[in-house]
């Protein structure tokens, strides 16, 4: 699959105590705002928040998921910014906007600048990224192509 300039891709996911709960404990997170009610309850959040690599993560996952059928997909490089909290519960709406695709025939496949936000259920900014990918046809190129400390 191609990128092009101005493509918008999305997606919608709600995030339940549960789920923020657990991905912290999977992630090593040990902040009690992400998994203690009554903790959360006394923060200057008022309640259960998601953490910011989880929202980080479904924002990085969603290119993958964009771009990886039938083609091989890196990431080469993100930087985001948090801005508002995302709440236990919430529903969030993950977006990424294409802002430049260039050949890079060293590479063997396109660079592709991306522009993402996730935003809150009042459609608030609680997230702003952006990002660097490489789409090829094929992953043995793609793999031999890479200066290896990109991967690491």
């Amino acid at each position: 699959m191609r990128a092009y300039p101005h493509e918008r891709f999305s997606s919608a996911v709600k995030l339940s105590p549960g789920v923020v709960a657990a991905y912290a404990e999977a992630a090593g997170d040990t902040n009690p705002v992400h998994y203690d009610t009554e903790f959360a309850a006394g923060t200057r959040y008022r309640g259960l928040i998601a953490s910011g690599t989880h929202t980080t993560a479904l924002l990085l996952g969603l290119t993958a998921a964009q771009y990886s059928r039938g083609v091989s997909m890196v990431g080469l490089e993100f930087w985001v910014r948090f801005r508002r909290p995302v709440y236990a519960g919430e529903a969030i709406r993950l977006e990424w906007l294409v802002i430049k695709v260039t050949r890079n025939e060293k590479l063997g496949g396109d660079i592709v600048e991306l522009r993402g936000r996730v935003q809150n259920e009042k459609g608030e900014t609680a997230l702003g990224a952006k990002g660097k990918i490489l789409i090829t046809d094929r992953l043995s190129r793609m793999a031999s192509a890479l200066d290896p400390q990109l991967l690491s």
